[in-house]
Parts: C-alpha cells; structure tokens; sequence
C-alpha cells in the first residue's frame, strides 16, 4: 500500500481533479474513466460521482494508493 498526502488549499476538489493533481491520471477526463469503473473509493464506499467533493479530512483509495486530504496548514504562511 502506497500512502500520499493531498494538502488542500480550499474548501473542497472534485475527485477526478485529485486523481490528476495527485499523478494519479494524465488529464481530468482520464480520472473521470477511472471513477466511472469503479475501482475509486472514498471513505471506505466505491464513488462513481466523477465530480464528487472531496473535502479535507476525507480518504481517498484507488488500487493499492491511499490519497489523504488534509486542510493546508496556513498557520506558518
């Protein structure tokens, strides 16, 4: 199991724009296939919403990748 932490720097991400933003996928669309076959979850629960919100707090796991999303520690901006 591959572990990475996602800051997130507002409120919330679209699940296919993680999967980009993580190196997960080449392209939105791409993320977009990959939710639609079913191999995403979220939280524990398969997701097929493609644009699902993805807030900090969330877990996020695809194959044998476990994305967490964080809020973004502003705190030392």
């Amino acid at each position: 199991m591959h572990f990475l932490t996602f800051e997130l720097d507002r409120d919330y991400v679209e699940l296919n724009q993680l999967l980009k933003l993580t190196g997960l996928c080449d392209s939105g669309g791409a993320g977009k296939a990959i939710v639609a076959s079913g191999d995403v979850s979220v939280d524990g629960q398969v997701e097929l919403r493609k644009t699902c919100k993805i807030h900090a707090g969330q877990v996020v796991r695809i194959e044998d990748v476990e994305i967490h999303v964080v809020a973004l520690d502003t705190a030392n901006d």
